[in-house]
């Protein structure tokens, strides 16, 4: 007799390959191979024997074998009790003995669209759609389940999960598929395969949702026209100060609200754009303040230099402060106001603003001269390079700080 194990364990850890030069770091996504036949399988489930004919109310797969004792669950998949499941995999409960085409189904809360069907010794939901992250999944299996041999079970039984949240990993990807890191993004075979199980979803978001659950390996190939610096503040599926600038560019370009917090909406509005191929038309801006003397502001734009100039930075009692900062903020023209170092006050207009840390602005301001610390913590510019950065500083693009 052969037999092919039970199916639908989930995508375990998730990882990205970025290259840079003659370097790389890995971190491998590990997909079980009975994930992998899940899917390709449709998440079906089943045990393959051999001898015997299916009796006349024998499910879909007939051959599973019965274990002694009375007709009972042996196991629920995602495990009850669990705290981080994959929200866009099939659920599933593993019985004694094979289920009758006739017995009753399982019910869910939230009552996701999808459907059940027996497979051999398991009951199997199909999701049309994947849960959503972070929700409490309640499986309620009726006492009046019964097994291809007349037996039913001898009481219900009520089993919860809980779903994960969204991988880091793939608001990554999916910010670099749209052009708002600085690297090209390329998804693997094996995402298109998962993907693949959604797409008849009339709303079009249902392969984009499983795959923020359980996202494919991906190559990052960084642009190699920005300073090392950029990279060097990656770190692999986490929350970092790029993708934080990345996520504040894109809810500007999509009339949201510029904090780079990340939530529901972000996340369908990131699904939406991902399907509709909405692609960042501002390019990626990186700008860095230099503060040894003589003191510049260079501006990098989709990998090229386009603009290096004599800069201002604070004075020891109002310095700039070093870091990585996005902008966050913009002006044409404004007033500052606040207190000088002496304790006068100042109320001074300045032209062609952005914001990035704090009160910590690219603007311009008449000076006798640049390239020296002179602000109480803003970066200064002349005129014609103040007018010619603000274009290239859109929210989100990030300033480093140095020196």
């Amino acid at each position: 007799m052969l037999a092919v194990g039970r199916l639908g364990k989930q995508v375990a850890a998730h990882g990205a390959r970025f290259h840079a030069g003659g370097s790389q770091t890995r971190s491998r996504v590990i997909v079980t191979i009975t994930a992998i036949i899940a899917v390709l399988a449709g998440f079906g489930i089943y045990k393959v024997t051999s001898g015997g004919s299916a009796p006349p109310n024998a499910p879909v797969s007939s051959g599973a074998v019965t274990l002694p004792g009375p007709f009972r669950v042996m196991s629920i998949t995602p495990a009850p009790g669990s705290a981080d499941a994959d929200g866009g995999l099939p659920v599933t409960v593993n019985f004694s003995a094979p289920l009758s085409r006739n017995s009753p189904m399982p019910s869910l809360i939230p009552d996701v669209a999808g459907s059940w069907r027996a497979v051999g010794d398991s009951a199997v939901f199909t999701p049309a759609m994947p849960f959503q992250p972070s929700t409490k999944v309640t499986v309620t299996i009726p006492a009046g389940m019964s097994s291809t041999a007349g037996h039913q079970l001898s009481g219900p039984r009520v089993a919860a999960y809980t779903t994960g949240t969204y991988s880091t990993l793939r608001l990554a990807e999916l910010l670099g598929q749209l052009g708002y890191l600085p690297a090209t993004y390329e998804l693997p075979d094996l995402g298109m395969r998962i993907a693949s199980q959604f797409d008849s979803s009339s709303t079009g978001l249902a392969a984009q949702e499983a795959l923020a659950y359980s996202p494919p390996e991906a190559t990052f190939n960084w642009d190699q026209g920005y300073p090392a610096s950029l990279q060097a503040m990656w770190t692999n599926n986490s929350y970092n100060v790029i993708i934080k600038g990345a996520v504040m560019a894109f809810q500007s370009e999509h009339n949201m609200t510029v904090n780079g917090t990340v939530t529901a909406a972000l996340w369908r509005d990131l699904f939406k754009a991902a399907a509709a191929g909405q692609n960042n038309v501002n390019g990626y801006t990186y700008a860095v303040a230099d503060q040894n003397d003589p003191e510049t502001l260079t501006i990098y734009h989709d990998g090229q230099v386009v603009m290096q100039s004599p800069a201002n930075t604070g004075i020891p009692s109002a310095p700039t402060v070093n870091g990585t900062f996005p902008v966050y903020e913009k002006f044409l023209s404004t007033i500052m106001s606040g207190t000088n170092p002496g304790g006068s006050h100042y109320s001074d207009l300045v032209q062609y603003v952005s914001y990035f840390n704090g009160g910590d602005a690219v603007h311009y301001f008449a000076r006798g001269g640049y390239g020296y610390q002179q602000s109480l913590g803003c970066v200064e510019l002349p005129f014609d390079a103040a007018k010619q950065a603000y274009p290239f500083l859109t929210l989100g693009s990030l300033v480093t700080v140095t020196g």
